[in-house]
């Protein structure tokens, strides 16, 4: 089996790994930052940051190349922390386990980082060379882009100069894009009074495992299953057939992911036992022939627990039942304007208890079109305050609005047909990128994203595609030389 040291551009592998060996959890990337000071002071290069620790690096043009404009090669610095139930990981001070897995590279049971990690391992390979040809370079590492954005968010007026973006955070080689999704959040509270559990009861674990999950912009056209969507399903067809009482209840993790794990503890009466394991086969065959095509490891299982102290009282678990069933989730509306692009959709992202007295439900709204984003939150809002919650949106983030006009772009389809002969595609992406923030605070500046080949990022089972790293190299070496003026 290869080693990561082994693969090419090793240029760029070489600074993945040494990335992946440092932790930088989403708000947590003091590590990643000690690590970019270093490399800086090693190679001798201005380093500074603002006061959101977004971090900036410059390297002066080579020479004969002084001519071309100034560029801003941007990445994020956080990562996603997602992993099996079953693999023990400390994402804020364990190095992650990659993997070369044929034409792939992956993580032992845990989110890879390539999102944006390999972003970042290029602008290093970039600033560390003395043998690539380029004009000035401004690189550009933000924080916390995944859980809000707040360092795009926050980044000052002047801290870069550069009037070029290209942004390095996207997921399919051979594609530009040139446009992306707005998004925001909607939080909702519930607030109730635990009761005792009664004694008589038995008492199960309901679990659901077994689902891919996915990122909840890229992937959420693709029907994937979610635990807490199907959670509630099951809950409300049990609750036609059986009374049980509900004492615990959770499942995925972040706003930007789609769930994959959800989990519930019910207490039945004895003689319903038998009953609610049927219940549970069929349901789970049902899901199963649903799922078949895009989530084919899902299962459904149920294990007997010792009886908790407490749990809801009915009323307030038929609310919480009903209202996780009711919540949309999924593609609301495709655009009319870009052929196969999402413009609207909602993510059920995560239930989870605090407290014993509080159950939060998290969920994020994205959309091309602002008005649809603000009328989608709504919509979920609506839902949860119907029964009884408290609701709290974000403040959210812009989406970017496609210029076909472009000279980056234009400079970049010439530059990838003369090097693979070939029309690279250009689209925009239903994800949220960081582009839409920078244009708020840089109006003048003309961007594109691009990236290798990335599937099922935000989850355990995402993976980086290693032949494609060499085209996306290859196609920004190229461009950084034939950049318009």
């Amino acid at each position: 089996m290869k080693r990561i040291s082994e693969l090419q551009p090793n240029k760029v592998w070489k600074y993945f790994h040494e990335i992946t060996r440092v932790p930088r959890p989403s708000k947590k990337e003091e590590k990643i930052i000690g690590f970019l000071e270093a490399f800086a002071s090693e190679h001798g290069l201005f380093l500074k940051k603002d006061r959101a620790n977004n971090v900036f690096i410059s390297k002066p043009a080579t020479q004969g190349f002084e001519n071309l404009p100034t560029v801003i090669l941007q990445s994020h610095l956080d990562m996603v922390c997602e992993k099996n139930n079953d693999v023990v990981h400390d994402f804020e001070n364990d190095p992650i386990e990659t993997i070369v897995d044929g034409e792939w590279v992956r993580a032992n049971g845990t989110t890879l980082g390539a999102d944006n990690g390999i972003g970042i391992a290029a602008q290093l390979a970039i600033l560390a060379s003395d043998d690539i040809e380029h004009g000035a370079i401004e690189c550009l590492f933000t924080v916390d882009e995944e859980t809000g954005l707040t360092g795009a968010n926050a980044l000052a007026e002047g801290f870069m100069t550069g009037k070029i973006l290209l942004n390095l955070d996207s997921e399919d080689e051979g594609e530009l894009f040139i446009g992306c999704a707005g998004g925001k959040g909607t939080i909702a509270t519930f607030t109730y009074e635990p009761v005792a559990a009664p004694a008589n009861l038995q008492y199960f674990h309901i679990g659901i495992t077994g689902l891919n999950g996915g990122h909840s912009g890229c992937d959420i056209h693709k029907g994937l299953g979610n635990a807490n969507k199907l959670l509630a399903r099951f809950l409300f067809l049990l609750k036609k057939d059986c009374q049980f009482a509900l004492a615990a209840i959770g499942g995925g993790n972040l706003h930007n992911a789609i769930a994959r794990e959800g989990f519930a503890v019910i207490g039945v009466e004895g003689k319903d036992k038998e009953k609610i394991r049927i219940l549970l086969n069929l349901f789970a065959a049902d899901i199963e022939y649903e799922l078949k095509h895009v989530d084919p490891k899902v299962r459904l299982t149920m294990e007997t627990l010792d009886a908790p102290e407490t749990c809801f009282c009915d009323i307030f678990a038929e609310r919480l039942i009903h209202s996780l069933l009711a919540c949309p989730h999924g593609v609301i509306g495709m655009s009319h304007a870009i052929e196969d692009l999402v413009e609207t959709s909602t993510n059920l992202a995560s239930i989870k208890m605090k407290d014993n007295q509080t159950v939060i439900v998290g969920t994020s709204q994205r959309s091309s079109i602002e008005s649809a984003k603000n009328a989608i939150a709504d919509q979920v809002a609506a839902v949860f305050l119907l029964a009884g919650a408290e609701v709290k949106h974000s403040e959210g983030y812009p989406g970017w609005a496609p210029n076909p006009d472009s000279k980056i772009l234009k400079a970049a389809q010439e530059t990838y047909r003369k090097l693979f002969n070939k029309e690279p595609k250009v689209k925009a992406i239903h994800a949220g990128l960081e582009c839409g923030l920078f244009l708020e605070k840089y109006p003048y500046l003309d961007m594109i994203s691009f990236g290798p080949t990335l599937r099922e990022v935000h989850s355990p089972n995402e993976r980086l595609e290693i032949d494609t790293v060499d085209l996306w190299w290859r196609h920004l070496l190229a461009l950084l030389k034939n950049l318009p003026e």
